[in-house]
């Protein structure tokens, strides 16, 4: 049975500004860049550059004062004379409305021949038979960036016979991959580090140190991977002295070939471009936001005056009617916008200034060391807004200190308790670990059993599974493979 009731909820629900105010915040200033360009081109009534005189379409915002009546008008408007009037011209879109202090906004590219077409020109060059050139090309194209073949000569041989029609056994295949091997950079095709150190060291010229870094890696490539070289020094019957020359015939290799091609495929070249810059004027910080994230917009002049000129209009016309609310709603998207970025900067400066206040002592000096345990809440509570707004700011920009250009996110950190009871930043234990790592005897690499011992004495009480950790974040290996001679 249908039954009728009423029920009361309370809910929270973001409003389209509020979206799109969040969406501006986390864009970085590129990205924000080309949404303002972007909005300038879907929105007519949205104008950049210095406005002369103050909007004053706000009296015009009444949506009652367009409600359909018995009016009726003789003479038909065509509302295309109008707008056709007030689109943004190309140029306005295309200058540079900066000073020539400005970093120029245009990214350069890097432009060339690709690697695997590189490898291709080098393949015309060798005498091969109409087959052989067909598998050596087909094998070209299946090195990938770093300069390897991943996939097996199995399958390798299948797809030719699938794909290119070319039947053939791993035989063939294989005595032509030797034939890309001679082909420069030394070791591209190589299909596992231990083959591509290989190739190298076979193409360099023969010394008692070459000779011995290929037995090495030839014969002993695990024994050798693993650092066990006092086994290495029984197994040859050689001096320590021998074995150092050798390893540093090995080092000088490239283990990713294809990296090193300068060339390489025409791709963007990564830029950053800081959102904030901090500098220290008269021993104080100084915080300024990048000019490009404060661009001058205001709502066209012309479509204030068109809708002005709609609403005084006697009698109106269904069609009259449509131009309004059609221009009234560009209007208050334009009006919404130019809010939305005044909300931006206002959000993004007290949001920085903050954390440079809270992190003062480390943007002063610049050591790591003096970085502050600092989460999202403890700056959220300051400015009185959500974490999740922090977190937008945090995540994606960038602000140029006198030490470098940071991510922002970097200056984030838990806290430990130290021996005095004293709360730090896990950013600085990291630093000092790092520091001690690089101060060891690499003869005799410290454990990290050890390590515990070394940050204890200097009053962090830290596990071995945590050194494990913050040691494999910092990217540093194990003890053993640290090892030198």
């Amino acid at each position: 049975m249908l039954k009728q009731s009423l029920n009361f909820k309370l809910s929270q629900k973001l409003s389209p500004q509020q979206i799109q105010l969040m969406k501006l915040i986390q864009l970085p200033t590129q990205a924000f860049e080309q949404r303002v360009k972007a909005e300038l081109e879907e929105n007519p009534a949205l104008d950049s550059g210095k406005e002369k005189s103050e909007d004053d379409f706000d009296e015009f915002s009444n949506e009652n004062d367009y409600e359909d009546g018995n009016e009726s008008i003789e003479t038909e408007i065509n509302v295309d004379d109008y707008l056709s009037d007030d689109d943004v011209p190309d140029y306005r879109t295309r200058a540079n409305n900066y000073s020539a202090d400005d970093d120029e906004k245009s990214i350069p590219y890097a432009s060339g021949k690709s690697f695997t077409q590189t490898l291709r020109d080098q393949l015309r060059t060798l005498r091969l038979d109409d087959e052989e050139f067909e598998i050596a090309e087909y094998l070209v194209g299946s090195i990938d960036n770093s300069g390897y073949i991943r996939r097996s000569l199995e399958d390798i041989a299948d797809d030719l016979a699938f794909t290119q029609n070319i039947y053939t056994d791993v035989e063939k295949v294989e005595k032509v991959l030797k034939v890309v091997h001679s082909l420069d950079p030394a070791g591209v095709g190589a299909r596992s580090l231990q083959e591509c150190l290989t190739i190298q060291l076979s193409r360099k010229r023969e010394t008692p140190s070459t000779e011995l870094a290929l037995k090495l890696i030839r014969d002993s490539f695990n024994a050798f991977s693993k650092k066990h070289y006092s086994k290495l020094i029984a197994k040859y019957n050689i001096t320590e002295d021998e074995l150092r020359d050798a390893i540093d015939e090995i080092e000088h290799l490239n283990p990713k070939p294809g990296s090193s091609y300068a060339g390489g495929s025409t791709r963007m070249v990564e830029q950053v471009v800081p959102d904030f810059v901090i500098r220290i004027k008269d021993g104080e910080l100084e915080l300024t936001l990048n000019g490009r994230n404060a661009p001058e917009l205001h709502v066209s002049r012309d479509y204030s005056n068109m809708l002005k000129g709609y609403k005084e209009a006697k009698e109106k016309t269904k069609s009259q009617k449509d131009a309004v609310m059609f221009i009234k709603q560009k209007l208050d998207g334009a009006k919404w916008f130019i809010e939305a970025i005044k909300q931006r900067q206002q959000t993004l400066f007290m949001t920085m200034s903050t954390i440079m206040e809270y992190q003062k002592e480390y943007f002063m000096t610049g050591d790591e060391r003096n970085l502050r345990p600092m989460i999202l809440k403890d700056i959220a509570d300051k400015i009185q807004m959500d974490v999740s707004t922090v977190s937008r700011v945090a995540n994606s920009k960038y602000v140029d200190t006198p030490y470098g250009t940071k991510l922002i996110k970097e200056f984030f950190s838990e806290s430990m308790t130290n021996s005095d009871g004293e709360e730090v930043s896990t950013r600085e234990i990291k630093k000092i670990l790092e520091t001690v790592i690089q101060e060891e005897d690499k003869r005799k690499p410290l454990t990290d059993q050890k390590l515990v011992g070394i940050l204890k004495e200097k009053g962090y009480l830290i596990a071995r599974r945590t050194i494990a950790k913050y040691r494999e974040q910092l990217d540093i290996p194990v003890a053993r493979l640290r090892k030198e001679i």
